[in-house]
């Protein structure tokens, strides 16, 4: 396993979730802080939205680059346009938790989990369900019982759909038919103990995995295999792949507790280092319209 040491990239943010690498920015949601902002490549930051719906943890962009963004706490996912949001999907009446990270096809379609649970209130774990919504913002359910789905990304040019499963300390596979449903659910791969939370793909179908509660971000292969580790301390939140040629590996990370992220301290950061395999080329294509 190859070590690799990460360098501060940007800092004093609250609590950084699902940094994308989109038009030549990386783009973050500041999810205790309802805001969101872009990097340019020397860590410059820009505010794009602010005052955003509660825990805005997570975003993504559909094929003709419009950028979707999740309202956690009302279980909705909302367009940007013209620097106003819009509805796009309402999953308040299917997800039985905040809604969690997601991925977006070629299509459009995107793959959204939700926590399952009332996890700030201190309810008990319990698994959900993993929905996928439509172009026309139509919702079904995609996967059944899996448990705090998180991060997700799509590899085998679409075919298969890998999704972090949280709690239970593993990325897990399921097969992708043309209209976007999922079948045969495996075990990816097991992460001996670690908690996945946003995850990224590169050209050669390895998986960088934040994993939150050792403070590293991974690389791994289907099967589990261990490639590359980068430690970054506290809690490792979130990656991902970008810069000019796709090599540069963006990691997202808290030095604090919990309640201090409630409490809107400001101990996020973004840290950067460099990788030997590029993202993949789908995300590259998608990401530069």
């Amino acid at each position: 396993m190859r070590e690799r040491k990460a360098e501060l990239f940007a800092d004093d943010f609250v609590f950084l979730e699902a940094p994308r690498w989109h038009q030549d920015r990386l783009w973050v949601c500041d999810v205790f802080d309802a805001k969101l902002y872009t990097l340019d490549i020397g860590g410059k930051r820009t505010l794009v939205l602010d005052a955003l719906p509660p825990r805005p943890n997570s975003i993504g962009f559909l094929p003709d680059g419009t950028p979707v963004i999740v309202a956690s706490v009302q279980r909705q996912l909302m367009k940007i346009v013209d620097g106003a949001l819009s509805m796009h999907a309402d999953l308040s009446a299917l997800a039985t938790g905040d809604l969690n990270d997601f991925v977006v096809d070629d299509c459009g379609r995107i793959y959204i989990g939700n926590f399952g649970y009332d996890l700030f209130a201190g309810a008990p774990i319990a698994p959900t369900d993993l929905h996928v919504v439509e172009l026309d913002g139509s919702v079904r359910i995609a996967a059944r019982g899996v448990e705090f789905p998180n991060g997700s990304v799509l590899t085998d040019d679409g075919r298969t759909l890998v999704i972090a499963e949280t709690w239970a300390g593993r990325l897990t596979a399921f097969e992708r038919s043309p209209n976007g449903d999922l079948s045969k659910g495996r075990i990816y791969a097991d992460l001996c103990g670690r908690q996945p939370d946003g995850i990224c793909l590169d050209s050669a179908g390895g998986i960088w995995v934040a994993s939150f509660n050792t403070g590293e971000v991974v690389r791994v292969l289907d099967g589990g295999e261990v490639t590359d580790r980068v430690l970054l301390g506290g809690h490792a939140v979130a990656c991902q792949l970008g810069g000019p040629d796709g090599k540069t590996l963006f990691c997202s990370a808290y030095a604090g507790t919990m309640q201090e992220m409630q409490d809107k301290a400001r101990r996020g950061a973004v840290f950067a280092t460099r990788v030997d395999v590029p993202a993949a080329a789908a995300l590259l294509r998608l990401h530069k319209r």
